[in-house]
């Protein structure tokens, strides 16, 4: 079982930058990629970016070039870097985690975090 714990999410105006971090704990032999997902009121839960823990990066085309995504491998913590956010960026943003325990790999789903973007 794995243990997702975010922070960072809050209200921000048009413009400006929020850090979230979501840090994993529990039972499992290795993380193999951790990132995030959001979800605007009324939509789908949709990826914003990803990171292997090699160091693999992947973003929706929506954040690339003002969102990045880094991983502190040795804390199981993932953080994601938002800048020049946008009132369109305002979601729920749901951290989540592949990890193995011995030969089997699950995904697990952090609570969520408010991110609002005022204009």
């Amino acid at each position: 079982q794995v243990r997702l714990v975010e922070s960072g999410g809050g209200l921000v105006q048009a413009g400006g930058s929020l850090r979230l971090s979501c840090a994993a704990s529990g039972s499992f032999t290795r993380i193999n990629v951790m990132g995030w997902y959001r979800q605007a009121p009324g939509k789908q839960r949709d990826l914003v970016a990803s990171i292997t823990s090699g160091g693999s990066t992947n973003y929706a085309d929506s954040v690339k070039g003002h969102f990045t995504v880094s991983m502190d491998n040795r804390e199981n913590t993932v953080f994601l870097q938002m800048n020049s956010l946008k009132p369109e960026d305002t979601a729920v943003y749901y951290c989540f985690c592949n990890a193995a325990y011995n030969l089997i790999s699950l995904a697990y789903w952090g609570q969520g975090t408010q991110v609002t973007v005022s204009s």
